[in-house]
């Protein structure tokens, strides 16, 4: 067997069965029996396309056989399939929250400033410029403001840190790339676990956002040379890397990753990217390099 597809529920709601692996399985080439991560939750099914297959055609093809259940599909080559080198966005993936339209709340534009970033998330407008409009929203807000942010109102995305200290406890090396700011980024990394984290600087003067942030902006070209100049420091290959992401900053990141996943993303970049996650938590990341739940690192 070359390939294998993998299926995965939400944990929270398992909904995987055997007769939906069964239809799965019809609509694969020399499907074998599956093997099940996590009963209810995870299955691999293992094939041998006679063809290098289209991976995310052939993904979509199962999920129509999968009639509509909430189910995410997976499919990639099983050669490599675990990853040593994993680069994360945070806004919207690692966390659930965008953290600058929750800091433009206590400003009162929290609905103007949520509207251009999910303009810039969806691509439709550049994401440097819209970030400089969105800080200078931000002066003379009181930079101590963080801190409450942090404790009120950003919520870890479930899976995360099952996620990254798995991945970690093998082995590799895990980073927190984001377009948002340090201020953030320095904490949730830790909470989370990564070995480090990269971001924007919100500059501070007097203890008050100043209104803007250092050059250059940390956006779609520096995650994707993140990912390069990390993969090249560790001395891996293509096929070691996984991204993951939700926005159209984050497509190069995961156009040039061994494997490249949308999670709960907007649309375009869940049609772009290797896979999509649209229906599980941050753990179908480790289901879909193999791991089991009983191999998954406790808090």
């Amino acid at each position: 067997m070359t390939h294998v597809a993998t299926l995965v529920s939400n944990p929270a709601a398992p909904a995987l069965e055997d007769a939906m692996l069964a239809r799965a399985a019809a609509a694969l080439p020399h499907a074998q029996a599956p093997v099940w991560l996590n009963p209810g939750i995870a299955a691999d099914l293992s094939f041998a396309p006679e063809t290098p297959p289209d991976n995310r055609a052939l993904a979509d093809t199962v999920r129509r056989a999968l009639g509509g259940a909430p189910i995410d599909v997976i499919v990639q080559p099983i050669a490599g399939r675990r990853k040593k080198l994993f680069l994360a966005d945070m806004d919207s993936t690692m966390i659930g929250q965008e953290c600058i339209d929750e800091l433009a709340d206590f400003v009162g534009m929290k609905e103007h400033v949520s509207a251009i970033t999910e303009r810039a998330m969806r691509g439709e407008i550049a994401f440097e410029p819209a970030l400089r409009e969105r800080v200078a929203l931000l002066r003379g807000l009181d930079a101590q403001i963080v801190a409450r942010v942090i404790a009120e109102r950003i919520t870890l995305t479930p899976g995360g840190r099952a996620l990254v200290r798995t991945m970690r406890a093998n082995g590799a090396h895990t980073a927190l790339v984001s377009g948002g700011f340090t201020l953030f980024t320095s904490e949730v990394a830790k909470a989370i676990g990564f070995n480090e984290n990269r971001a924007n600087v919100l500059v501070v003067e007097d203890d008050k956002f100043a209104g803007f942030v250092s050059e250059p902006i940390l956006g779609r070209e520096a995650k994707f040379a993140a990912l390069v100049e990390l993969r090249t420091a560790h001395r891996l290959s293509h096929e070691d890397t996984m991204a993951v992401g939700d926005g159209a900053n984050d497509l190069a990141m995961l156009e040039e990753a061994g494997l490249g996943i949308a999670y709960h993303a907007k649309p375009a970049v869940a049609e772009a990217a290797h896979a999509r996650i649209d229906h599980a938590d941050l753990t179908a990341l480790l289901y879909a390099q193999g791991y089991r739940a009983s191999e998954f690192a406790q808090d």
